[in-house]
């Protein structure tokens, strides 16, 4: 099967959700499909230079090809003219396409060319479609919706959600597209036990509580900051590693550190910033107990990337893959509230044992349920049920 992936960039800067495409590509490759993403050099949106690549001819990377093009016209939007004159030009030559982000014009408009040009496409929303995020930029969002996405939507052969209660919450515009729900996979790299401790000079002696992500207002950190304090106040012990930087706002990034710094906090927190390869794998291993406490999430890759190397997780009902985490015991859940977020780290902090036991819950769901092999498989069998339907 010939598959095209098209996603507006896959700079690290963009953080998992764009990444996991490399990881589905490489996995459906090694399954026996021909993998092509078509994608730009974008590489942030507030002045950094692009991403130093090939443009316009083919990239051999693990058993699939990329093709970058340049952001052009619109850089700030990850525009490019002539990634979709190439698409126009050689749709024919893919069997489906697998188009990624909606709200983003290079997405849009891979879309409507795919449409024209008759080549069957899945869209995957990357959480765009939920309630909470459609209130942002809502006028514009509803224009755009009514002129391009709600047909883009009608169009597609599905909809590809990454977890239940994001298919579940999601808006439609009034569309009737089929629906398919194919989780992310994780792989990590091989580390050393230990080197994250070793290298950020972490404590032995107390919990190490990982926060890993985007830092980013749906986060929750404005309810995991003073759930923090009040621990400490409480007289729990920890030590805390605020992980993540956001490129796109680097001021509401500096904002965050900065409250840290200056709380009761600031003596018990490492602020390594962005980490990435060996140290983010060594980090997640070294770590007691991981937190993302989101307002909304579509899936939680981190999450994921957590429970794989067996640390349990605290998490919000936010983050849609919660019911997962609960029913196999892999970390605690509640809700995206200071108080009960605070109960449950309590609880989660003070019973080692019990980390322990839900550490290993939690890597043995995701080596069944989050692996690259599965879900390639899964996805495979999507793409050629739909090109049978349609």
């Amino acid at each position: 099967m010939r598959v095209l992936q098209i996603v507006p960039s896959i700079s690290l800067v963009y953080g998992g959700p764009s990444q996991m495409v490399l990881g589905l590509s490489a996995a459906l490759a090694k399954a026996g499909a021909e993998v092509t993403i078509l994608t730009t050099d974008s590489n942030g949106d507030t002045g950094q230079a692009p991403l130093d690549v090939p443009l316009d001819r083919p990239v051999e990377q693990d058993g699939y090809l990329i093709r970058y093009f340049r952001c052009s016209p619109f850089r700030r939007y990850k525009f490019s003219i002539d990634l979709l004159r190439w698409l126009a030009q050689h749709s024919q030559e893919f069997d489906i396409a697998h188009i990624h982000a909606l709200f983003s014009p290079v997405s849009s408009a891979a879309a409507v060319v795919a449409r024209s040009r008759k080549l069957p496409y899945l869209m995957r929303p990357l959480g765009t479609l939920d309630p909470a995020d459609l209130q942002k930029k809502r006028q514009l969002k509803q224009v755009y919706a009514a002129l391009i996405e709600k047909g883009n939507l009608a169009g597609a052969e599905a909809i590809h959600f990454t977890s239940s209660q994001e298919a579940k919450v999601s808006e439609r515009f009034g569309t009737k597209t089929k629906d398919v729900v194919i989780p992310l996979g994780v792989q990590l790299p091989e580390f050393t036990p230990g080197m994250a401790k070793s290298q950020l000079g972490l404590p032995e002696d107390v919990p190490i509580l990982l926060y890993m992500s985007r830092i980013d207002p749906k986060k929750g950190l404005d309810l995991l900051i003073p759930a923090l304090e009040r621990l400490l106040a409480e007289g729990v012990s920890f030590h805390f590693v605020l992980a993540g930087g956001n490129p796109q706002d680097p001021a509401y990034e500096e904002q965050i550190k900065q409250r840290v710094r200056e709380s009761v906090l600031g003596k018990v927190t490492t602020i390594p910033g962005f980490v990435k390869g060996e140290l983010k794998a060594a980090l997640l291993q070294d770590a007691d107990l991981f937190v993302l406490p989101s307002y909304y999430e579509n899936f939680g890759i981190a999450v994921a990337e957590a429970i794989a190397s067996a640390t349990p997780v605290v998490i919000s009902q936010g983050v849609y893959i919660w019911e997962d985490i609960q029913t196999s015991e892999a970390g605690w859940v509640c809700e995206s509230e200071v108080d009960s977020l605070k109960s449950t780290l309590r609880e989660a902090l003070t019973d080692a044992p019990e980390r322990r036991r839900r550490g290993e819950k939690g890597k043995q769901y995701a080596q069944t349920h989050y692996s690259w092999s599965a879900i390639a498989q899964q996805t495979l069998a999507t793409y050629q049920q739909l090109l049978a339907d349609g």
